[in-house]
C-alpha cells in the first residue's frame, strides 16, 4: 500500500512521515554544512535549525514537479541556517591576543565566503544524489511485490536493458517500462518533488 507523498504526510504532522524526512535529508545537509566549512560541532547545531525550521514553514513548500524541487529549497533554508550560524559564531569569538585566538578565528566559518550564485543551486553532487536515492528506495521498498521490485532493480539499479529483463520475468517490455515509472514516481514523492 502507498504511503503517499511523504511531504504531504509531514504537512500532516504525521510523526513516521517526519522520521522519515530527516532521516532521508539528514546526510545531506550535514554534507551541505561540511562543504561550507564549518565545524562537525557547528553543523550538529545547524543540521537541528534547519529540521527547526523546515517544521515551521512546510506548510509553505509547494512542489513543482521539477526534479529536486525540495532539495533546492531545503538547501536555501540549509545556507540561511549556515550564515546565521556563522554570524552567532562571529558575535561570540573574543578578542584575546595569541595564537590560540588567531586559530579559533582562522577555522570559523565566514558568512559572506559563500558564493551568492551557489543559492540558486544546491551543492547536491552524483554522489550525494546517489545515496539519497538509496535512502528513498530504502524507504518504499516494502510497498511493492518482490517480484515487481526485482524487475525495477534489474531494469533501474543493475541496468539490464526492458527487454531483456521482460523476458526474464515472462512479461511484455511495456510492463518491466510500468514498473519502473511507478516505482520512480514513487520515489519521486518520497523525495518531496511530486505532491
Amino acid at each position: 500500500m502507498t504511503r503517499g507523498s511523504l511531504l504531504r504526510r509531514a504537512k500532516q504532522r504525521e510523526s513516521q512521515a517526519w522520521n522519515d524526512l530527516v532521516e532521508l535529508y539528514t546526510p545531506l545537509v550535514q554534507g551541505w554544512c561540511q562543504r561550507c566549512g564549518i565545524s562537525s560541532h557547528q553543523a550538529e547545531d545547524c543540521v537541528q535549525d534547519v529540521f527547526s525550521s523546515v517544521a515551521k514553514s512546510l506548510d509553505r513548500f509547494h512542489p513543482t514537479g521539477e526534479s529536486g524541487a525540495f532539495r533546492g529549497w531545503l538547501w536555501t533554508v540549509t545556507i540561511n541556517k549556515i550564515r546565521d550560524s556563522a554570524r552567532r559564531e562571529a558575535r561570540h569569538m573574543s578578542a584575546s591576543g595569541g595564537s590560540t585566538a588567531m586559530q579559533r578565528i582562522s577555522q570559523a566559518a565566514d558568512p559572506m565566503a559563500i558564493d551568492p550564485g551557489s543559492l540558486d543551486q544546491d551543492p547536491t553532487d552524483e554522489l550525494d544524489l546517489s545515496r539519497l536515492a538509496s535512502r528513498g528506495l530504502a524507504q518504499i521498498r516494502d510497498e511493492f511485490a518482490e517480484r515487481t521490485w526485482r524487475m525495477f532493480d534489474r531494469s533501474v539499479i543493475d541496468g539490464i536493458a526492458t527487454s531483456q529483463v521482460a523476458v526474464e520475468f515472462q512479461v511484455t517490455a511495456a510492463t518491466v517500462r510500468k514498473v519502473r515509472s511507478r516505482i520512480l514516481r514513487r520515489l519521486r514523492q518520497q523525495l518531496g518533488d511530486l505532491d
